[in-house]
């Protein structure tokens, strides 16, 4: 494999349209979960990507693995339990000056008991990249334990480590989740790292490329992306980089954009460095952004032309 992601997964319920949950009287279903959204991204990019999770035998798991496996991701090394829950989660989409909203119903899922001894090491420790998301040590003490063997071991491979930040205030406080990161930082290759969140838990602040070479030097990363929501993203490696500009977004629905960013940074990194996943990144998150669901429903054609030309006419 290229890439293998591994975390939780759940279902969305969202009501249809900019209609409120109180005024619903049907809900859409989208399986959706931070790591899967960057996994589909990469296999539709035509990366060859593995997605993993410890889900419980439940029509619910079933959705969520048929949407994934339907998008070209090896769906086999997923763990199945006769026991235990899926997560689900309520969006509400909306626009100025209502934000959107979130509500979470995920404790005590069965991916909170994942342990070393579910995983097939061999496999997870053959991929170029194994990439994980911050969302993951928050939900249990097992899980913290988890990521950091998982960490720890692909490293020891001489494979690559990347982890998406993706604080969560809901999930854990910023005192909790910069302890733990503290100490799981040092295993990691490639991280991504919004820039909020680089001063809600680390206290950096100052212009990208000082808060970026900053997460590098404290932690010894190789390579820190920095997201900076409307104004793109830049990373700092053997030197800083900066994503090329692409046309700004109308933005329909924004949940998984980063996501979906990460996955195009990965694929572009594995095709020609950091640049290039820059520049990848940047275009799938943008194209995301005008998309319903957490999945990225776009082409490698797409993804290209919207990086070679500024042309918004109706392609005919």
């Amino acid at each position: 494999m290229d890439v293998i992601a591994l975390g939780d997964a759940m279902v969305s319920f969202s009501p249809p349209g900019l209609l409120r949950l109180e005024q619903a009287a049907q809900l859409e279903v989208w399986p959706t979960g931070a790591e899967a959204n960057a996994a589909v991204v990469l296999a539709r990019l035509g990366k060859r990507v593995g997605w993993l999770s410890k889900l419980p035998d439940h029509p619910l798991s079933r959705l969520i693995v048929g949407a994934v496996s339907r998008h070209g991701v090896d769906t086999s090394r997923v763990v199945w339990t006769p026991e235990g829950r899926i997560g689900t989660l309520f969006y509400e989409r909306a626009v100025p000056p209502r934000p959107p909203r979130v509500w979470y119903d995920r404790k005590d899922s069965a991916f909170t008991t994942l342990t070393a001894s579910d995983l097939d090491w061999p496999y997870l420790t053959s991929a170029r990249i194994v990439l994980m998301a911050g969302t993951a040590p928050a939900l249990s003490a097992t899980l913290q334990d988890t990521t950091r063997r998982i960490a720890e071991k692909v490293r020891a491979a001489g494979r690559l480590f990347a982890l998406d930040v993706n604080y969560r205030a809901k999930l854990w406080s910023p005192q909790e989740a910069a302890d733990y990161l503290t100490r799981l930082l040092p295993s990691v290759s490639i991280l991504f790292c919004g820039g909020r969140d680089a001063d809600r838990l680390f206290g950096l602040r100052g212009d990208p490329e000082t808060v970026a070479c900053a997460l590098q030097e404290r932690f010894g990363i190789p390579t820190v992306v920095l997201t900076l929501g409307s104004e793109g993203a830049m990373a700092m490696a053997d030197r800083p980089y900066r994503a090329r500009r692409v046309p700004q977004a109308t933005m329909v629905d924004p949940v998984g954009a980063g996501d979906a960013f990460a996955g195009g940074f990965l694929c572009g990194y594995l095709e020609g460095g950091v640049q290039r996943g820059l520049d990848l990144g940047a275009a799938v998150g943008a194209l995301h952004c005008t998309i319903v669901g957490d999945f990225a429903y776009v082409t490698r054609a797409e993804v290209e032309e919207l990086l070679g030309s500024e042309d918004q006419e109706i392609q005919r």
